[in-house]
């Protein structure tokens, strides 16, 4: 699993990659954040029902980084981890080429109940909503998936998700507090930085699967360590 120190710099990416990323799911979110039951509301009960829309995004994407990191974690024990990280890097680094990081896909199913959830015009929906939220398809989600991927166990899947989520959540709670977050300039240069980030992330994750022993940056991998790990703590709880 990763160290402590690994881990610190992991979220600290996936803090960054959420904050600005953010501005970019404006374009995508905005219009659910802004049409959350919250406008009659005043004071901290608005922010109340605007953090509690926000908890359900959040909490969907550690359930995402749960699984996927679940995911990585066979690759890790595997002894494949490093073509994976290498590989996702590479799949960044493509989508930041042909800009588009994959194909847009439509979930009926969650569309749907998102619609029917914001038609009731109930605070008590806004957490569903938010939950719901966080499963329609989003380039920056897939991209933090990647991270979570590479995180390469279950709880650092769930930790660097958690942390994407609250980087985005200082944007997304403004643009349901405020009718307008940024100007047209505004939000034109951090679209136009978001390459940029997909390619530093791209790097981090390719240097990542490289072993080259940087610490924070290509950390020694050692998937056979691990298992012997796992087998100490299965006879220490025996």
């Amino acid at each position: 699993m990763m160290t402590t120190a690994i881990t610190a710099a992991w979220l600290l990416s996936a803090l960054g990659l959420g904050f600005l990323g953010s501005f970019h799911c404006i374009g995508m979110c905005g219009p659910i954040a802004l049409t959350l039951p919250v406008q009659h509301l005043s004071g901290w009960r608005k922010m109340g029902g605007i953090l509690l829309y926000n908890a359900g995004r959040v909490t969907t994407y550690m359930l995402l980084g749960m699984a996927f990191g679940w995911l990585g974690q066979q690759f890790y024990l595997g002894g494949w981890q490093q073509g994976l990280s290498v590989g996702l890097g590479v799949l960044l680094l493509a989508a930041v080429l042909f800009g588009k990081l994959m194909p847009n896909m439509k979930i009926g199913f969650v569309q749907r109940s998102l619609g029917k959830l914001l038609a009731r015009r109930s605070t008590g929906t806004l957490y569903a909503i938010g939950f719901l939220n966080g499963f329609l398809p989003c380039g920056m989600v897939y991209m933090a998936i990647a991270g979570a991927v590479a995180s390469g166990s279950v709880w650092g899947g769930a930790l660097f998700m958690g942390a994407f989520g609250a980087g985005t959540l200082p944007a997304m709670a403004a643009v349901s507090w405020f009718s307008q977050l940024l100007g047209m300039k505004g939000r034109l240069t951090v679209r136009r930085a978001m390459p940029y980030v997909m390619g530093l992330m791209a790097v981090l994750l390719i240097l990542r699967g490289l072993n080259l022993g940087i610490p924070y940056v290509s950390p020694e991998m050692h998937p056979h360590a691990v298992q012997a790990e796992k087998v100490i703590e299965k006879c220490c709880h025996k």
